[in-house]
Parts: structure tokens; C-alpha cells; sequence
């Protein structure tokens, strides 16, 4: 498994080479993301903000996600996810956002949506690509797989876009 932090230096480089802000909207991550990209030094010439929207509320207050859609699919969904990752987009002067949203555990698992669920956004532009993984684990190894896997589906999505 590659290193946080490491991933998050990849992100910087390929993010300046670019040119580009990164956002982020954060849910079960709760900053971690944030804070491994904030670690880097000069990352403040490629992160723009990063949002912990761990309510419903701040989901909707904030990155301005639909109650009608938080209300259908759940925030555990990738249509939530996608909506995080445009809200992050369209609230920030950033480029380019990544969303996480998901059950860490030990509860809130529902049916259809166990314990490790987690769905994902990357937004560029109008282009919105989600994902939906499940993994396994303490709710800290599940957190910690969360923030690796979007940075590391950051950096597949830069080199598309």
C-alpha cells in the first residue's frame, strides 16, 4: 500500500505541472486527506480548501448538495458523492475537487450499504467520475484506505483530464 503522505507529494507535483487548485469535500475522512496534502510543504500553491462536511446539514450548507437527493440515495451513495466532489468544485477557486463519503464502522451499516462502503468523487470541470469500494477493516484501517485510494484515483484522474 503506497504512503499517504507520499501519494499526497504525487498529487502536488502533477497538480503544479498542471497548473491547478485541488478542493476537497471530506466526510468519513474527516480532514485526513486535507491534512496529508497541508503536510507538504509549498502546498499552498496547489490546494485551494478542503471541506469536512460530516453532517447532512454541512453537506447541504456547504458544497450544496441536494436534500432530495441526500434524502433518495443516502449520504452514502455516489450520487452524493458526485454532488460533494461539484459543490467542492464550484464553492472553491480550485480546478479540480475529490469527495469521500462512507461507513467507517464499527455502525451505521444499512442494507445494501455494510460496514466499509465508501463512494467517491473526482470533478473537473462538468465532468464528475465516481466510484463505490467496499473495504475491509477497523473503522481506522477503512479511513486510512479511504484517503490512499483518493488520492491515488486523483492522480488517474489528472493524467485523463
Amino acid at each position: 500500500m503506497e504512503n499517504l503522505r507520499d501519494l499526497a507529494a504525487r498529487a502536488g507535483a502533477a497538480l503544479q505541472k498542471k497548473g491547478w487548485m485541488l478542493s476537497t469535500a471530506e466526510s468519513l475522512t474527516g480532514g485526513s486527506i486535507s491534512q496529508a496534502i497541508t503536510d507538504i510543504a509549498g502546498s499552498s500553491g496547489w490546494f485551494d480548501r478542503g471541506y469536512v462536511t460530516y453532517s447532512n446539514a454541512a453537506k447541504t450548507e456547504c458544497l450544496h448538495v441536494s436534500t432530495d437527493l441526500l434524502a433518495k440515495h443516502g449520504a452514502v451513495s455516489v450520487e452524493v458523492a458526485a454532488a460533494m466532489a461539484a459543490g467542492a468544485l464550484a464553492n472553491s477557486h480550485a480546478q479540480i475537487s475529490l469527495s469521500t463519503t462512507g461507513i467507517a464502522g464499527p455502525a451505521g451499516a444499512v442494507p445494501g450499504k455494510p460496514v466499509g462502503t465508501v463512494c467517491f468523487g473526482w470533478a473537473v470541470g462538468n465532468h464528475v467520475e465516481t466510484e463505490r469500494i467496499i473495504f475491509s477493516g477497523d473503522r481506522h484501517a477503512v479511513r486510512e484506505q479511504t484517503a490512499i485510494h483518493a488520492l491515488q484515483g486523483l492522480l488517474k484522474f489528472l493524467e485523463k483530464n
